[in-house]
């Protein structure tokens, strides 16, 4: 995912304004709804297209245009009944990615159920964080350490396959350090640097957060 999809935040409270603020920071197209008019009136002048509205009828959310949006983030998980319903009707529309907070495991499963791509737990999963990686083509996951750096997991480019580290050299070409190498989930920290790569692959990293954002 990147800046050139199309993203849609459904509720503005401290999570999903988060998302939606640090994906208008980066430049992304996106359409911020909440049902309460006082949070859309408050948020509006930082959000150019934000508006009041129930994103659990489909005809609103055609009107608003939803099955043009690449993402919708549905960060609705204090009304479970709400975030359900607009899961549902976002992935009948046809939107092709739908992220959607939820509160508890049972919601977990209810929302995975009624066909959310991916649904995350906000106290594990910031709102911020969410948003880089959706903003960052080939970055599966962005852990902030500082202002500064950052660590990250990398899908496996195409131009790395077959090459080894040494052949890559990531801290002379890219200023950046691979720490790990996750491959059907197992993570290997003790790295043979000599071992070609494969597409199966992944690697983390860690490095000036400039400098990883430039390899997109």
């Amino acid at each position: 995912m990147s800046i050139n999809k199309t993203y849609a935040v459904f509720g503005l409270g401290r999570y999903g304004l988060s998302v939606a603020k640090e994906l208008v920071n980066n430049g992304a197209e996106v359409i911020a709804v909440d049902s309460n008019e006082n949070i859309v009136n408050t948020v509006v002048t930082e959000l150019p297209f934000c508006k009041c509205a129930d994103t659990t009828d489909s005809e609103v959310l055609k009107r608003i245009g939803i099955s043009n949006v690449d993402v919708v983030i549905v960060a609705m998980a204090g009304n479970i009944e709400s975030s359900v319903m607009t899961v549902m009707q976002c992935k009948e529309l046809g939107v092709p990615t739908v992220i959607a907070k939820c509160s508890n495991e049972m919601h977990y499963k209810i929302l995975t159920k009624v066909g959310a791509d991916k649904v995350v737990f906000p106290e594990k999963d910031s709102g911020i964080r969410m948003a880089k990686n959706l903003l960052s083509s080939g970055l599966l996951d962005v852990i902030e350490l500082s202002n500064e750096v950052s660590m990250v997991e990398l899908e496996m480019k195409k131009e790395w396959v077959g090459k080894n580290l040494l052949e890559l050299n990531f801290r002379k070409k890219y200023s950046l350090n691979v720490i790990a190498i996750k491959e059907d989930e197992i993570i290997n920290i003790n790295i043979d640097p000599n071992i070609p790569l494969n597409d199966k692959m992944k690697l983390i990293v860690v490095g000036n957060k400039n400098k990883i954002f430039k390899m997109k």
